[in-house]
């Protein structure tokens, strides 16, 4: 959410902003909430001088009634009243217009980097580097579903009777390596000095405002019938929550913490053929990694954070590539983005397996999360990076570690989290 002064003072670039994120239908916003905010702070003036109005003639009542000018004390009575009742129809118009003040700066997208290219969405993302050169084998590789069934590794039929559609059961080596994956991503980014967390799957609806657009939030959350309480759908919701309404040191950041958890997703809309299987789906897990850090700092974080996750699929032999998302692509929260894609030898191509974000102060001035220091009281920024989400990793892995024989490799890295095997056997 940007600060209402900021707006008043740059409308022209917060136009521009909405103009590059291709979202002209909200142009008229911000002349709107201009308005609104001169209309509430007049009001707001008025209601101050009313208040002082009040407590300055109260004590010339009592003055007046203590010399016997009766007349006079219940003139002024009769003027307390009036203006009491200004006061209070002032207090009311302040509460709706502060309501709409509110909605309409929620609904303003943060001011992206000038950095981030320009285009409407994600096909206008652009390739910034590879790392690792994408193979694609002599023999044909089989949709990963296809894969795993050949070690008896997944059931999709069982999970469709007991939860419908994107679901799924991870059976025997499958889903040792699932986890398997994990456990290293989690030590993976201990030994980078994250501090490991595991948080609260559940977040109340502040929370939930505080670190997504509402649009975010009605593709994306379950909501808990008769509770304020949202499932999440990635780490990074309750992590950034954590920081609800607190005053940290400046001498304390940054705060760099990694987590675990399952993530739960609406995942709306039809996906194509490619994200049949275990690519798009309503529950499954990830290591996460989120950064609180002085306005300065962040930066280097969202460089250091992208660069984790190119990292740890390279320790296990996955080639990789970055994107930087351009305006139209980015939400609303975001400042800038970084994804980062695997090679399919498959589809001979990449997919994305991490998205990496900037949010700059968006989620700490929704969520009052100040810091104090040197130059006084201000908002944090906050960033937030997948370290690993299965079973989309798994995809990567399968296909890039088979064999000719159906067997898959697993690297050296990998091996201590495997019972030190080096292979996986197909059962069938």
């Amino acid at each position: 959410m940007l600060d209402i002064k900021f707006v008043r003072e740059n409308p022209y670039l917060v136009k521009q902003n909405l103009k590059n994120k291709f979202q002209d239908h909200k142009l008229g916003l911000v002349d709107e909430v201009i308005e609104l905010n001169l209309e509430s702070r007049k009001a707001q003036q008025e209601a101050d001088d009313l208040r002082a109005s009040r407590n300055r003639i109260s004590k010339e009542i009592g003055g007046l009634m203590a010399q016997g000018k009766r007349e006079e004390a219940e003139a002024l009575k009769r003027q307390v009243t009036l203006n009491s009742n200004r006061l209070a129809e002032l207090e009311a118009k302040e509460v709706l217009l502060a309501e709409r003040i509110k909605t309409i700066m929620l609904t303003l997208p943060n001011i992206i980097d000038p950095s981030v290219p320009i285009g409407k969405d994600d096909r206008d993302n652009v390739e910034v580097e590879r790392y690792g050169d994408p193979v694609v084998p002599d023999f044909e590789i089989p949709y990963h579903t296809d894969i795993m069934e050949k070690f008896n590794g997944i059931d999709l039929d069982s999970a469709r009777k007991v939860a419908g559609n994107g679901f799924y059961y991870l059976m025997g080596d499958i889903a040792r390596l699932h986890s398997g994956i994990i456990s290293y991503a989690r030590d993976y980014m201990i030994d980078r000095g994250f501090t490991y967390c595991i948080p609260p799957f559940m977040i109340r609806s502040e929370v939930v405002s505080g670190v997504m657009s509402f649009a975010e939030m009605e593709a994306m959350m379950y909501k808990i019938e008769g509770e304020d309480l949202f499932l999440i759908g990635t780490s990074e919701h309750s992590m950034i929550g954590k920081y609800i309404d607190t005053v940290l040191q400046a001498s304390s950041l940054p705060h760099a913490l990694t987590s675990y958890s399952p993530c739960f997703r609406k995942e709306k809309g039809a996906h194509g053929v490619e994200e049949r299987g275990v690519y798009r789906i309503h529950q499954f897990e990830k290591q996460e990694m989120i950064v609180v850090c002085n306005p300065e700092d962040s930066p280097v974080w969202f460089e250091k954070l992208w660069k984790n996750t190119v990292d740890l699929f390279r320790s296990m032999e996955i080639p990789v590539r970055t994107l930087e998302c351009c305006s139209g692509d980015l939400a609303d929260l975001k400042v800038k983005s970084m994804d980062v894609e695997a090679w399919s030898p498959r589809q001979q191509k990449y997919f994305e397996v991490g998205s990496c974000s900037n949010l700059g102060d968006a989620q700490a001035r929704r969520l009052k999360i100040r810091v104090v220091g040197e130059k006084g009281k201000y908002f944090a920024h906050t960033l937030n990076n997948t370290v690993v989400a299965p079973p989309r990793m798994l995809i990567a892995f399968l296909e890039n570690h088979l064999n000719a024989d159906g067997s898959v490799s697993i690297p050296e890295a990998l091996q201590p989290y495997m019972g030190h095997k080096a292979a996986l056997t197909p059962l069938k």
